[in-house]
């Protein structure tokens, strides 16, 4: 169960005072941002260590996204099990300080001269790991601290931040990897790591006491009731689907990106950087406009012009070039980025208030199971494609599907009402 915050935190003055105000969410948001920051340099910054230090093939720097994503397939469904028994706040620091050794160790290893690529898939791969536990924690612990109806709120402020990391993050990776090299500037990232653990010991809450269990008593019964909730709801199951091959065509896309901005449009290092923070830029734009959007259209409207307004202006990412021909990159990741962060802040927000709070950590990871599961496969299939047709070709077939995925969405459920329904759904459902 999740630890709750102290009653004095989510009263009148943390109200009046907004959320960055309230001393426990101030931290979360603090060490989240300095977190994502590296992560965000990293996303950049590994391609580039195996690109340009091991000259890696296309093949094998898309495997390293599929390595990042492939722990969703092996322990997705028990991490949430477990994440339900255990106390969130103390998992969370234990994934940071295993995160920060993993990447320091990348660093240390280039300046003994024993780097190899399998040891870059390897931190890829348990880094990995460590993000299953952390991720499906983070879902559960940021309802304990704040009300169900800051929710929103506190997703927007968070997708803000995680924006504007973005763009730092990718800035910063190119701009870093030249002054210091690209092993070395993965030591931002270790450090990264380090500054969220304190920040989340920071935080001063006390556990909730927990509930008896239920009918589902082991972990199996667990995964099972988590996974069934979904299957069986009508709002769940077209989001899980829609997210899940959204992510197999953009995990694919992404995969190719940094191999296609250097090897076939001609851009450098630091170019790089700077044209993959645009898409940090929109992410801020959404961030700010996803309460008022929703407000205006309604969560569910919203939810739909998000998602099928983003796909398709990701098409014109493969018209890259040099010059003039570098906008269809910065207009297409900025409104990729607004849309996806606005309608992620949606769909977060909606599952935290509508399932039970005893079941959030299954569902999310049920839920990110299909979703994040579907990532190493589109890596992999981007990296075959990219080998057999080329790289823009690829990036073509990726981000049409990413554009037809959307339509997903288009269920009776979701389009029936303007607002997405804002009440818990019954702990009973699943056994319906």
């Amino acid at each position: 169960m999740p630890i709750t915050a102290d009653q004095d935190e989510i009263g009148p003055a943390h109200w009046s005072g907004g959320l960055l105000r309230q001393r426990n969410f101030g931290l979360l948001w603090t060490g989240e941002t300095i977190s994502q920051t590296g992560n965000s340099m990293a996303v950049v910054g590994v391609p580039l260590l195996a690109v340009a230090v091991l000259h890696a093939s296309t093949f094998a720097v898309s495997a390293l996204t599929a390595a990042a994503y492939l722990p969703w397939l092996v322990i997705g469904l028990p991490a949430g099990a477990w994440v339900d028994r255990l106390r969130p706040r103390p998992l969370m620091v234990i994934c940071d300080i295993v995160s920060a050794l993993l990447y320091a160790s990348l660093p240390v290893a280039a300046w003994a001269g024993v780097l190899t690529t399998g040891q870059v898939l390897a931190v890829a791969l348990l880094a990995g790991a460590a993000n299953v536990f952390f991720a499906t924690a983070y879902q559960v612990y940021l309802p304990a601290l704040v009300t169900p109806g800051e929710l929103l709120e506190g997703n927007a402020k968070l997708q803000g931040s995680m924006s504007v990391a973005t763009i730092g993050g990718n800035s910063a990776a190119g701009l870093a990897a030249k002054a210091v090299g690209d092993a070395t500037a993965l030591l931002f990232n270790a450090g990264s790591f380090l500054v969220s653990a304190i920040c989340l010991l920071l935080i001063h809450a006390r556990p909730a006491p927990r509930e008896p269990a239920t009918r589902a008593t082991t972990v199996r019964a667990e995964i099972a009731e988590g996974a069934k909730f979904i299957m069986r709801d009508p709002l769940l199951r077209p989001m899980s689907i829609y997210a899940a091959v959204a992510n197999l065509a953009n995990s694919g896309s992404t995969s190719l990106v940094v191999v296609f901005l250097i090897r076939v449009a001609g851009f450098g290092s630091t170019a790089v950087g700077l044209l993959m923070a645009t898409i940090g830029v929109g992410g801020i734009a959404g961030a700010m406009v996803a309460r008022r959007v929703a407000r205006r259209l309604g969560t569910a409207r919203a939810l739909l012009l998000c998602m099928l307004g983003s796909g398709l202006f990701a098409l014109l990412i493969p018209l890259t070039g040099p010059g003039l021909q570098a906008t269809f990159y910065i207009v297409g990741s900025a409104v990729l980025g607004a849309g996806g962060t606005a309608g992620n802040i949606i769909l977060v927000s909606f599952r935290q208030t509508y399932c039970p709070p005893p079941m959030l950590g299954r569902v999310t990871a049920s839920q990110r199971f299909l979703v994040y599961g579907t990532i190493p496969l589109g890596a992999l299939i981007a990296g075959g494609l990219g080998t057999l047709l080329g790289v823009r070709n690829a990036l073509w077939a990726m981000l049409s599907l990413f554009a037809l995925s959307g339509t997903v969405l288009l269920t009776r459920p979701i389009r029936a009402d303007k607002n997405l329904p804002d009440t818990t759904a019954p702990f009973t459902h699943a056994h319906q």
